[in-house]
């Protein structure tokens, strides 16, 4: 596709900048040196989640790479939904700066909490409880619609669903950690979307 000719450069600055935002962060986080028992997470999704996320970002190489490698699950997008998609890439990148910034060196990339760690409810954590994942789902959405694949979007999907389906054990630990306070943090946020009416912290 002609197309891909724009997109695919479009694509990887925009690759680039999210791999650096979140390598920096996560170079910070590791700075401790403190291991993480990933077995918390329990047996599907160790079984599940990393392997799809595995296939999810071989997929977008390969299209970084050469777009022809792709082509067998291209979908036949117009110019300007395409577009819409590196905006919507800003605006993920922009929040996945902002929720990195404010977790500093709580970051992990597992469900367990760090020895010295710390209730994040500032920044977008004065909002919703997981900014880190409405920031990984509007990034899929936009690589997806860059790159004009379905199999990008379908694979993201499945990634998102089963972090979703994780959230119920990060939720539990967190409360096993931080008690009432998050009990109540819990009561005043939404877990993916800023609850309504609620009263949030500082306001």
């Amino acid at each position: 596709m002609n197309q891909d000719a724009t997109f695919r450069p479009v694509l990887i600055v925009g690759f680039l900048a999210v791999v650096l935002i979140t390598l920096y962060h996560r170079l910070n986080s590791w700075a401790s040196g403190e291991t993480l028992d990933r077995r918390q997470e329990g047996l599907f999704i160790l079984a599940t989640l990393r392997p799809v996320g595995l296939l999810l970002w071989l997929a977008v190489i390969a299209y970084m790479v050469n777009p022809a490698w792709m082509a067998w699950s291209s979908l036949p997008l117009p110019s300007w939904l395409r577009w819409t998609g590196v905006g919507v890439c800003a605006i993920a990148a922009g929040l996945l700066a902002w929720t990195l910034q404010g977790l500093g060196t709580n970051l992990t990339d597992t469900v367990v909490t760090r020895r010295v760690h710390t209730l994040v409810t500032h920044g977008p954590y004065r909002w919703v409880r997981h900014p880190f994942y409405d920031s990984l789902a509007l990034l899929i959405l936009a690589i997806a619609l860059i790159a004009a694949n379905w199999f990008v979007l379908l694979t993201g999907s499945i990634v998102l669903l089963l972090l979703v389906v994780r959230t119920r054990t990060e939720e539990a630990k967190l409360l096993a950690r931080f008690g009432e306070a998050y009990r109540v943090y819990m009561s005043e946020t939404g877990r993916f979307l800023p609850r309504i009416g609620a009263n949030q912290r500082g306001a």
